[in-house]
């Protein structure tokens, strides 16, 4: 679903990205473990064609992002650290206007109530301004527009960024629910616990290279602390 083939990426004399390889299938949730400047965020960009690669490709379901820039956003929701949705409008109006621009225009209100049922959001709390959210608030939002536009591809940088631990865990539970429809998750973040908790795969990275990729299955939350202070400390 998304792939990395030699990816690189060249800031003038520093290199952000080091031939990068790395797969996420169907149902995977891939999280991405490094410090600030490993190149965590520089790979989620490559992945949205926000910036563009020095070397390599990045695929999504095949097709290279910088080939095929349209269409392959046809397939990828993304939440960064902070969602940005209209702060005037209310959670309901933005999930309506967001699947309006993903060419979704056939969902009945009762449809767009039942993302929210989805994601955990109240029908009260839809139809208040996103001005009065929480960030978990907000985040719910960002994936009732994901269920809606029938995502594949989910991009995340460090969304549990700031939440608190019911929010986090809500939050990994939702990463679950999608990735059992078969959406394919990758995720920049700090938190070794929810990467542990949420992922079913880890990569560390340091200084623009993946060091070490673990199933997250294959060990404990002390095991992968000792890996990642050893891979970012070695």
């Amino acid at each position: 679903m998304l792939k990395a083939v030699d990816l690189s990426k060249i800031y003038d004399d520093v290199t952000a990205l080091d031939s990068l390889n790395l797969t996420v299938s169907a149902e995977d949730v891939y999280c991405l473990l490094g410090a600030n400047g490993a190149g965590k965020t520089t790979t989620i960009n490559l992945f949205l064609n926000f910036v563009q690669p020095s070397g390599g490709n990045a695929l999504i379901k095949g097709l290279d992002v910088v080939a095929h820039p349209l269409e392959t956003k046809k397939y990828v929701a993304y939440i960064p650290e902070q969602v940005n949705l209209y702060r005037n409008l209310s959670g309901m109006e933005n999930l309506e206007y967001f699947s309006a621009l993903a060419g979704n225009k056939d969902y009945t209100k009762e449809d767009f109530f039942a993302f929210f049922d989805e994601v955990g959001l109240r029908r009260v709390d839809a139809e208040r301004r996103v001005a009065d959210y929480s960030k978990g608030m907000r985040q719910k939002v960002g994936i009732a527009v994901a269920l809606a536009k029938k995502a594949e591809v989910l991009l995340l940088d460090e969304p549990t960024s700031g939440l608190d631990p019911k929010a986090s865990n809500e939050f990994s539970r939702l990463l679950a629910k999608l990735a059992s429809h078969g959406c394919a998750i990758l995720m920049a973040t700090h938190d070794l616990f929810r990467a542990k908790e949420s992922g079913t795969k880890v990569g560390i990275m340091n200084a623009g290279r993946l060091m070490m990729e673990v199933a997250t299955e294959d060990l404990g939350h002390a095991e992968l602390e000792r890996l990642y202070l050893e891979t970012i400390e070695g």
